[in-house]
């Protein structure tokens, strides 16, 4: 859980960096690169294209951070950013994956949330490389990300169904890659 007093200085950066203060808008790249070019490298799985997508991320940020009305939604807003730059570089690659079947019935309650455990972690990185996209990017926001169904749905641009969806196949997926029944 995010302490209450970070979240708030937090949002006093991004309105320092909304009125121009370039030591904030310094210290939120800061903050936040790392975490965006783990999420870019997962969904594109190609370092190149990450450093590539991540500055097009930043540059978009700068050019369009005034714009942005709730301050509170900026990690929402930045992860939407950078899946955009990212599937716009898989289009242009033309190495988008077939689409999943999003009219797929899914039993949320089916979806345990603790599947896996702290020693597997390094397998797991690997195996998300293997995944569609899609999958890989509601995994990395849910579990790394920590992000909710709802924030999830509302960086990926779909319905709350197909968020459950994808991740439900895309654990499944997973546990396939790591030789899990």
């Amino acid at each position: 859980m995010i302490d209450p007093a970070e979240l708030i200085y937090e949002r006093v950066l991004v309105v320092r960096a909304q009125a121009g203060d370039d030591a904030a808008f310094a210290e939120l790249v800061e903050r936040y690169s790392p975490r965006l070019r783990y999420f870019l490298r997962k969904v594109l799985a190609s370092a190149d294209g990450a450093e590539d997508a991540l500055q097009d991320v930043w540059l978009d940020v700068f050019r369009h951070l005034p714009r942005l009305a709730d301050p509170q939604a900026l990690v929402a807003w930045l992860y939407r950013i950078a899946r955009d730059r990212a599937f716009g570089k898989l289009r242009k690659a033309k190495r988008l994956e077939q689409p999943l079947d999003e009219a797929s019935v899914v039993d949320p309650a089916a979806a345990d949330e603790n599947d896996f455990s702290a020693e597997d972690a390094t397998r797991i990185h690997a195996a998300l490389d293997e995944l569609p996209p899609e999958q890989r990017e509601v995994l990395v926001l849910r579990f790394l990300e920590e992000m909710s169904y709802e924030e999830i749905a509302r960086v990926v641009g779909c319905q709350l169904g197909t968020v459950r969806s994808r991740i439900f196949y895309g654990k499944r997926a997973l546990k396939r890659a790591l030789g899990q029944p």
